[in-house]
């Protein structure tokens, strides 16, 4: 067990490593809350893979299923409950062994305390005191009442006189005897083959011990040969915290200027992400300035021309309404209601009063001859370069690398010592030599086992063989009185067959009474025995009551806590139970965790030794980094922002655009305007004004195809241009002065307040370095309470014993004494019936004979002895009286 103290110290040492990451942090957010900005907490740390502790495959199953002898075993637990039906007397028993360890001498049981103890007992043992005193009475009433039985017989009473007088109800009585007799056999028969069952399981299940006993010991072998190997691979795993630790300290500048770029791009890079958006917003302002240039000049261009056509088209229409055909009165009517829309062919919106923004596109052009993209592209290089700069600036953290590296093969080199300083392998080698020797001298033991049980078994066939021979013995004479019965045949002329059967039942009472009390004795001694071992070690074992007076504090000695550390530790105050350690081992948990090891040894010392946290640390006090060379945005950025703020688009008169923008190109839509207008001429007669207004119609239509569609199209491209600039310019010299200020707050961030960010990024990248190995610690106090040295053959062996002791053993004789005892109890009603059956096969001396004797209207009575002789008796209940005592007169009626 001394091997698991090097394990103690490691985890001891990861929660120091703990406590100062905890301190470290709470100065960090100490540092952090000064500023007025957030900070972001460290990235967490990478994971590290230490593999699998190598498991150990054990083989015992500890588990027993009775098949169908279970049956039994479940009446006889049921036939126990009953006679004990009070629960487990756990605090009855605590107080009876803490009284006793003081050595109670006879006397003193007759204080009060005391004599209250053993009433308690005395009520709880009710039960089988009652069951067991009935059996006494049966073991002592037995042989006297069948001595008394037999020498009753021989004085011709118990119905020992060999006369049989004649009833009415003689056939049903003999069949309800022969059919109890036969009911009471059969229920013996069933007790007889419990008890051999029971019998033979016991000795089936000895050679199933073997069998847990060779797994449990190869358990324990595979439990003392794999641990020491677990406790290698341990050790070796600190090499892959190390090596990770090595190597990030390797690339310390990819590393922690990875950090500090983290911790400064969430108030860099949205500032230059400003800028750069600013850049974009710029060149689409040009092209939106370039549409609104060339949309103007086109809408300028075509209003003219579309003026002059609708112009032409409405003075062409006019005439051919000055036709003489309009004067007719139906067609005059339409005629006017044509002429009083002419007004409507016109057009709307007029570009020619819009603002030229010819020099703003200018100013425009002048602010993108800079390239504020490629600068704003510069600031993020630049900002990008931190990793290089820190790597650059972090040169003696690599110079000290080969003395961080001697530090932690120190502390390797020390775990790996610690582990050695306590000989686990040549201690575990010899466990296994002694659980090898173990085997053997159990192995030695077989034989003399197999004949023991042998023995038992022999005893216990001819326990059997006594209930066998009884039944035999009634068996044959019911087969032989049944077979040989004739009804014709008087009690005195019966056969030998019959006679036969008679006197085998009376033969199988007399060895019932021999027997019977033998029996019973068997039966008491084994349930007194058996049921309260069942009821007082094998039930509480099974629900775990038993481990509960175990562990009870001061059970043992009022000054020692717990009886188990006392008894492994000499330290009775640990927290150690049995019930937690059978738990622990039950869940298959390591050895470590399950006896507490941690609370076992002082571990200060060592720790001195090995935390390294102030020392790493010290390593990195002398990191300086100096992010002054970072430029985020040149000053031609700068200056190009302003100009661009400072290019006039903001004067542009936005709100005229858009009030013509939003009238129509016409007055009126043309091609509804056609449309009506073919409509109402086909109300005309047909003719050529008929025709002509249809070609107006057409002309118009061609009017709107040609060209107000392309000016609608113009004036969409203007009408978006015009909302795209309008929302650049909206606030623009504001938003000029925000992204400059931002990247200003950032430049400064950079260059003043650079050392602290280093600083806290710096005790992060400590506190990462310092996970690793709290990964280690973490990994092996897991391993510790889970992988290594894995205590399921300890819980096995407790439930090995328990199914040996209580399932294979305790249940079987319980099962062997109920069964008996079950014979044992029947041959009283056996005797019973036998006896009043053998009456109608044996053959009797003398019989009842009845005749009519005269006309007078007296009735004598003939009674023939054995050889046939007739004698008649003038007064029938003298000669009665006299001949058979015991016996009445018959009746004289002439028809019996």
């Amino acid at each position: 067990m001394l091997w698991t103290r090097w394990l103690v110290l490691l985890l001891c040492w990861g929660a120091t490593s703990g406590e100062q990451q905890a301190d470290e942090r709470d100065g960090t957010t100490a540092e952090v809350r000064s500023e007025s900005r957030r900070q972001r907490s460290p990235p967490p740390v990478e994971p590290l893979d230490f593999g699998f502790v190598p498991a150990a495959v054990y083989d015992t199953h500890a588990y027993y299923e009775p098949g169908a002898i279970g049956i039994l075993f479940h009446m006889v637990h049921a036939f126990l409950y009953v006679v004990q039906p009070n629960p487990f007397p756990k605090d009855l028993i605590v107080k009876v062994i803490q009284q006793n360890m003081g050595g109670i001498k006879i006397e003193e049981w007759r204080k009060p305390e005391n004599i209250v103890l053993l009433l308690q007992w005395i009520y709880y043992e009710a039960g089988f005191l009652l069951c067991s005193s009935i059996g006494i009475v049966f073991l002592v009433l037995t042989p006297i009442i069948g001595t008394c039985f037999c020498v009753c017989r021989c004085c011709e009473n118990c119905g020992g006189e060999m006369h049989q007088r004649q009833r009415k109800n003689a056939d049903c009585q003999r069949g309800f005897y022969t059919a109890s007799l036969i009911a009471t056999s059969i229920f013996i028969i069933l007790g007889v083959l419990i008890a051999y069952a029971a019998n033979h399981n016991i000795s089936a299940q000895i050679k199933s011990t073997r069998r847990f006993i060779n797994t449990n010991m190869r358990d324990l072998k595979t439990f003392a040969n794999n641990t020491p190997a677990q406790i290698e691979y341990l050790t070796a795993q600190y090499t892959t915290a190390k090596n990770k630790v090595l190597s990030d300290l390797d690339n310390i500048g990819p590393l922690l200027g990875g950090r500090i770029h983290s911790q400064l791009e969430k108030e860099v890079v949205p500032s230059l992400d400003t800028a750069l958006r600013m850049a974009g917003a710029m060149r689409e302002t040009k092209e939106a300035l370039e549409n609104v240039s060339s949309s103007l000049e086109l809408l300028q261009e075509g209003t003219g021309k579309l003026q002059a056509s609708l112009s032409g088209e409405r003075a062409s229409l006019s005439n051919t309404l000055s036709d003489p055909a309009c004067t007719n009165g139906a067609v005059s009517h339409t005629c006017n209601t044509i002429r009083s829309t002419l007004s409507q062919l016109g057009v709307n919106a007029d570009f020619s009063r819009l603002p030229d923004v010819s020099h703003a596109l200018a100013n425009v052009n002048t602010v993108l001859r800079t390239d504020l993209s490629n600068i704003v592209q510069k600031g993020y290089s630049s900002f990008n370069d931190t990793p290089r700069l820190v790597k650059e600036q972090t040169k003696n953290i690599v110079s000290a690398l080969p003395r961080v590296k001697g530090m932690l093969d120190k502390i390797g080199a020390e775990i790996i010592g610690f582990s050695k300083m306590f000989p686990v392998e040549s201690s575990l080698a010899n466990f296994t030599i002694f659980l090898s020797q173990g085997q053997k001298n159990i192995e030695s033991f077989y034989p003399q086992i197999d004949q023991m049980d042998f023995y038992r078994w022999i005893g216990c066939v001819a326990v059997l063989c006594m209930v066998v021979l009884v039944l035999a013995f009634n068996i044959l004479g019911l087969l032989c009185g049944t077979c040989g019965y004739d009804k014709q045949a008087t009690p005195t002329t019966r056969g030998c067959l019959s006679n036969t059967g008679g006197n085998l039942l009376m033969a199988g009472v007399g060895f019932s009474f021999v027997f019977s009390w033998v029996l019973m004795g068997v039966v008491t001694a084994l349930f007194a025995v058996g049921g309260n071992v069942e009821k007082l070690m094998c039930e509480p074992l099974a629900n775990r009551q038993l481990f509960k007076i175990i562990d009870t504090p001061f059970l043992v000695h009022p000054a020692k806590k717990n009886f188990l550390p006392g008894m492994l530790f000499q330290n009775p105050n640990i927290d150690l139970t049995l019930g937690s350690m059978y738990r622990e081992c039950y869940e298959n948990n390591g050895l470590y965790h399950a006896l507490q090891l941690e609370t076992m040894f002082n571990i200060n010392s060592f720790l001195n030794r090995t935390v390294y946290n102030k020392d790493l640390a010290k390593v990195f006090e002398s990191v300086q980094v100096d992010l002054q060379d970072i430029t985020l945005l040149e000053q031609a950025g700068r200056d190009n922002l302003i100009n661009f703020a400072n290019s006039g688009i903001g004067q542009i008169d936005y709100d005229a655009y858009l009030a013509e923008v939003n009238k129509g190109v016409t007055l009126v839509d043309l091609l509804s305007f056609s449309t009506d207008l073919e409509a109402q001429a086909d109300q005309l007669p047909r003719g050529a004004l008929e025709n002509a207004l249809k070609g107006h119609a057409s002309s118009i239509r061609q009017i709107h195809r040609e060209q107000v569609v392309p000016m609608e199209q113009a004036m969409s491209t203007l009408s978006q241009s015009i909302k795209q600039l309008q929302r650049t310019s909206s606030d623009l010299p504001v938003k000029v002065t925000n992204i400059l200020s931002a990247i200003d707050a950032v430049e400064y961030l950079i260059t003043h307040n650079a050392s602290h960010v280093v600083k806290q990024e710096t005790k992060a990248y400590v506190q990462s370095l310092v996970g690793y190995f709290k990964q280690y610690t973490d990994w092996v106090k897991n391993s510790l309470t889970v992988e290594v040295a894995q205590c399921k053959p300890i819980s096995n062996i407790v439930d090995s014993m328990e199914i040996v002791a209580c399932s294979f053993i305790i249940d079987s004789v319980n099962t062997f004494w109920f069964g008996l005892g079950g014979c044992s109890i029947l041959l009283i009603p056996s005797i019973i019936f036998s006896i009043k059956l053998a009456k109608y096969y044996r053959r009797m001396d003398t019989e009842d004979v009845f005749e009519d004797l005269g006309n007078t209207g007296n009735h004598g009575e003939q009674v023939c002895d054995i050889h046939g002789n007739l004698t008649v008796v003038s007064s029938p209940y003298y000669d009665t009286l006299t001949r058979f005592p015991r016996a009445s007169a018959p009746p004289s009626y002439t028809d019996w």
